[in-house]
Order: C-alpha cells, then sequence, then structure tokens
C-alpha cells in the first residue's frame, strides 16, 4: 500500500519517544512499519513546550518529512477542531494511566477520541487507567458500541518465545499447572515523582508489573479474584531502605509511597495457581525479569523478555534443558505492525492479542494484588 496513513499521537513522553530508562519509543517503531507512509498529524500533551521539542527533534531527524504537517495541542478537541480536513486512522494513547481508561472528565481521554474521530482505531498503552475498574468496564461498552478498533500494549504477548510456549501447550494437548513471574526493577534511573507516588501512578504492581501480571492471566486463564493474597515490604521498613534513590522521596506523602518488594500468589478459575515476586532494588538501568509456566512433563522458563529473551524448556524424560536465544526479536514493533495490519484490513481483528476488555481483566487483577497486600499491611505496620 502507498497511500499516507495519518497518526495522532496522544502523550509526547518516553512511551511515544523513548527514554534511557527502557526500550519504550512508539514512534520510532511506527517509523520502522510505514515508512514514508507516516503522516503524524497532531500531538496532544498537557505540555504543549514538551510536545513542540518533541516535534523539533523530529524535524531535525531523518524521519523529518512524517512530521511537517504535525502540530501540538494541549487537548483532544483543541487537536479536534485544527484537523477538520485530516481525519486520523489511528490514535496512539501513550499518556499516563490517570489521564484514561474511566468515564470521568479529565480522565476520559478513550471517550474524547471516539466522541472527536468515531472512525479512529485506538492503541492504549497499559494499564488501561488508574482509576475505578468499573469506569474502565463502561469505557469498554462504548467502545465495543461503536466497534472501535483497539489493542492494548501489552507486547510481552508477542514475543516469539511467547508464541513457542503457547504452540508447544497447544500442540501438546497441555493443561498449565503454574505460573511464577519475578519482577526485579532497576529503580537509580527512575526520578519522575509522579512514578513513586502511588495516587497518581497506580503503584508498581498496577503500573509495572502488569506486564506480568497480563503475561501469567495470558497462560493461566481468568483469575478467581477472591483467592488473591499478597504481602509487601514498607519504605519505612529496614528492608525497604533504598541507598540509589536520585530524588527526594520526601515530597510524597508517607502513606503514598511504593512498596519495595510485593509477593502475591492466586488461584485461576481454570484451577492452576499464579504466584508474582515484584521487587525496587537494583541499580543502575538493567531490570532482572523472569516467567515461569508449569505443565504435566514441561517446564518453560522465559529469562530477560524485555532484552534479549531466551527461553528454557525442560521437556518429558530429558532432564537437559533446551535452550532458545531469540536476538532479533522487539515485541514493541510486532505489537503495532499488527496492529496496523489490523487497521488496514490486512488481518483479522483476531490478531490483536491483547483487548481492552481483556487488559480490564490484568488491571483488575493487579488492583487485586494490591488490595490484598495493603490490608494485609494494616496488621504488621
Amino acid at each position: 500500500m502507498t497511500d499516507p496513513v495519518n497518526v495522532l499521537l496522544i502523550g509526547a513522553g518516553e512511551i511515544n519517544f523513548g527514554s534511557v530508562e527502557g526500550p519504550w519509543n512508539h514512534t520510532l517503531r511506527l517509523e520502522k512499519i510505514l515508512g514514508s507512509r507516516l503522516r503524524v498529524v497532531a500531538l496532544v500533551d498537557i505540555d504543549v513546550s514538551r510536545a513542540q521539542a518533541a516535534i523539533d527533534a523530529k524535524l531535525h531527524s531523518p524521519v523529518a518529512n512524517s512530521y511537517v504537517q504535525c502540530k501540538a495541542f494541549t487537548t483532544v478537541a483543541e487537536a479536534a477542531r485544527s484537523l477538520l480536513s485530516v481525519t486520523p486512522q489511528v490514535a496512539i494513547v501513550g499518556a499516563p494511566p490517570y489521564a484514561r481508561g474511566t468515564d470521568i472528565a479529565g480522565r476520559d481521554l478513550e471517550l474524547q477520541l471516539v466522541e472527536a474521530f468515531p472512525t479512529c482505531a485506538l492503541f492504549v498503552e497499559k494499564p488501561v487507567s488508574s482509576g475505578p475498574e468499573d469506569a474502565s468496564w463502561r469505557v469498554a461498552d462504548v467502545l465495543a458500541k461503536k466497534h472501535t478498533v483497539v489493542g492494548v500494549g501489552y507486547m510481552l504477548r508477542y514475543l516469539k518465545a511467547v508464541r513457542m510456549i503457547k504452540e508447544i501447550i497447544a500442540n501438546n494437548g497441555l493443561v498449565v499447572m503454574g505460573t511464577n513471574a519475578r519482577y526485579i526493577m532497576a529503580y537509580e534511573w527512575a526520578r519522575k515523582l509522579a512514578w513513586w507516588d502511588k495516587t497518581r501512578s497506580g503503584g508498581p504492581i498496577v503500573e509495572q508489573a502488569t506486564h506480568f501480571c497480563d503475561l501469567s492471566r495470558y497462560f493461566g486463564g481468568d483469575v478467581h479474584l477472591p483467592s488473591v493474597v499478597a504481602h509487601t515490604i514498607l519504605h519505612n521498613e529496614p528492608p525497604g531502605a533504598l541507598s540509589a534513590k536520585q530524588f527526594d522521596e520526601n515530597l510524597i506523602p508517607p502513606e503514598s509511597r511504593l512498596p519495595r518488594l510485593t509477593s502475591a500468589t492466586w488461584k485461576y478459575e481454570g484451577g492452576a495457581v499464579g504466584t508474582l515476586t515484584h521487587a525496587i532494588a537494583l541499580h543502575g538501568n538493567t531490570y532482572d525479569t523472569e516467567f515461569e509456566v508449569y505443565t504435566d512433563g514441561y517446564r518453560f522458563k522465559l529469562v530477560d523478555p524485555y532484552g534479549t529473551p531466551k527461553l528454557y524448556i525442560r521437556r518429558p524424560g530429558i532432564t537437559n534443558e533446551e535452550i532458545h536465544i531469540f536476538t532479533d526479536d522487539d515485541p514493541f514493533y510486532t505489537e503495532l505492525a499488527s496492529f496496523v495490519d489490523v487497521v488496514e484490513g490486512r488481518s483479522p481483528q483476531t490478531t490483536i492479542a491483547s483487548s481492552y476488555e481483556d487488559a480490564i481483566k490484568t488491571y483488575e487483577l493487579t488492583w487485586g494484588i494490591r488490595r490484598a497486600s495493603e490490608a494485609a499491611a494494616v496488621g504488621y505496620a
């Protein structure tokens, strides 16, 4: 196809434009996927100076032609008034979760977008929100009634290693027995106060470990939410002292500060058991992440899914592990390429691995873990 693809960007931060904290950078992937067909028509961010700086940087880069029509706006409504003759086909919703996922005024970006641009497909970052879960379900209902194409950025579902595990399970008729997720964060470069304030970010499970909660659900299925049990190390407990913080945590009220470690278990509705450990512990910027799936006769261990994924497989009757290393895998690229294929009619909507409704179920699990851990903390605070 040679027709241009009009893209509306929501958010001028690292999700859409990259940072030293990780591999997130949606504009970089869109530039690779669409090439000269990419036409970014607007960038919406409440900080218009930051938005303009992001546009200017692109205009002084090799992909400048894709941004020559891009203008900065502070609201979706303002962008809609300016784009009367241009219809965005895709909106990349990379604004913070407190700005979206609800029907509460000012926190309803999805509803604003479908009202302003009824035919526009939405690619929404995870988690779907930081607001009430029931409000997210009401948003889902509106999106479904308007037949809006929606994908959510749970990119780990698109990893080649994850798809290999899925294929082996399906081809051998296996039933998942359990999942075990371990996410150890490198916190030294995480300096934004909003992230360290759980009233704004949602907390480390809701905002960050959500990827591993989602991957757990991808294999274990729906979770029996009343079964969730969780414990934490709080910021003011001796094991919770962090020596490499590069910000002043005293600017955050004590009751809003993040737990340093969360350990959770739950029961899946299909009978399997899930576990998760998340810790804010490492220095530098390299995380330590692993995810395991257990079935009868098999153990799958995925290591470093955010970097160079390695999949270790133990099969029946074989003591030695089978090792697969995926050096050329970019799940951020794959998820957006799959989304664009659906938008342009080359693939069915089922190609999108994470629907809005399913992402809400992951959001419910993360809140279930947070609430269980906070309830338990009352007993030892």
